[in-house]
């Protein structure tokens, strides 16, 4: 038997001395291809001529930018308060001592509403100034000179918001013009969880996404007015993610909260590669096929050097990358011999076991 034991360690020393050492690991460096499946995999060392292109600044869709509101218009749902100076019977039917908008007339969903003396009015679509005038005009039938004065106190447009909002309560469009920004910042963004990358405007069935963390990182941030019926909805990240595994001090799923991340930026927050394991000529991109059905391929890294890291800062992760850091030669080693270990003790006490036998 002890013989036999022999015989099984030599054996495992002549494997490991082969490269056969059980893992993952990748043989190819300095480009070529991997073979995984049957399929061939580009393998593509990460050189400063990659990753020397300029970044492209962000355009925002014309259409957005170039919209201008016009003056307000009143819309059903809104609560209009007319006052009819020296007439406060029409002023304040409810009582002087009743908030506004329980002496307003709302405008109800065909855009009409009533007033005494007036009668039923069509208001929607009108600007104040219009529904001002038009009211005077009726009201000048009974009343010498009548002075009147209009002012919107309850709003029944609003513009929607969804997603990673912390206020997802919808807001009025009031007779001042709201922008984007303004709307965005009352609303409060849920930053552990947002993908502010990704914020989607709906308007008049049509959706454009505005990268918020691009227009205002390139300086490009323009006012975009918003108009009733807008619809915001801010992504979760908890779909864009990039793996760092392997010899990573702390391997984990990261989330994109931005437009992008570098390759430093992902290790960074990996806690680096482990100095007592890890490999650092093996450090390896791996990128699946895409939407637009860009085949699969694989970028290495070799971080011997610390002016790699001034490279990986301008390589740029997608989500669903995988980073993968690869074992040092000796790292496999141990790990096969503490597998090996437990293996030559059971023998050993099989073959004491036969002995007494």
């Amino acid at each position: 038997m002890n013989t036999h034991l022999t015989r099984v360690i030599a054996l495992a020393t002549a494997l490991v001395l082969t490269g056969c050492i059980p893992g993952q690991k990748m043989s190819v460096k300095g480009g070529g291809t991997e073979v995984v499946g049957g399929i061939e995999i580009p393998v593509q060392t990460i050189t400063a001529d990659m990753v020397s292109a300029k970044r492209q600044p962000v355009v925002l869709p014309a259409e957005l930018t170039s919209f201008q509101p016009e003056s307000y218009v009143v819309s059903p749902g809104d609560t209009l308060i007319i006052t009819v100076w020296d007439h406060p019977e029409l002023t304040t039917p409810a009582g002087s001592q009743q908030q506004a908008v329980t002496n307003g007339r709302q405008v109800q969903s065909d855009g009409t509403l009533f007033y005494p003396y007036a009668g039923k009015m069509k208001v929607g679509g009108m600007t104040v100034e219009q529904v001002r005038s038009q009211l005077a005009n009726k009201l000048s039938r009974y009343l010498k000179e009548p002075q009147v004065d209009v002012n919107v106190v309850g709003f029944g447009g609003r513009v929607a918001l969804q997603g990673a909002f912390t206020n997802t309560a919808p807001q009025d469009t009031t007779t001042v013009p709201q922008t984007l920004a303004q709307v965005v910042g009352r609303a409060g963004v849920d930053v552990a969880n947002a993908d502010i990358s990704g914020l989607v405007l709906t308007r008049d069935g049509r959706n454009y996404i505005i990268d918020l963390d691009a227009i205002n990182r390139d300086g490009v941030a323009q006012d975009i007015y918003l108009k009733t019926g807008d619809r915001l909805f801010m992504p979760y990240n908890d779909r864009k993610e990039v793996y760092v595994v392997g010899e990573a001090n702390e391997p984990q799923a990261i989330p994109f909260k931005t437009t992008d991340m570098s390759l430093t930026q992902a290790l960074g927050r990996a806690g680096g590669l482990d100095p007592s394991t890890s490999k650092g000529s093996a450090v390896y991109v791996i990128r699946g096929m895409d939407d637009q059905g860009n085949p699969a391929s694989v970028y290495n890294l070799d971080a011997t050097s610390p002016a790699a890291f001034a490279v990986a800062s301008r390589f740029n992760l997608r989500a669903g990358d995988v980073v993968w850091i690869g074992p040092a030669g000796i790292t496999r080693w141990n790990r096969y011999i503490t597998q090996l270990l437990p293996f030559s003790g059971l023998i050993r006490n099989a073959a004491a076991a036969g002995s007494d036998l």
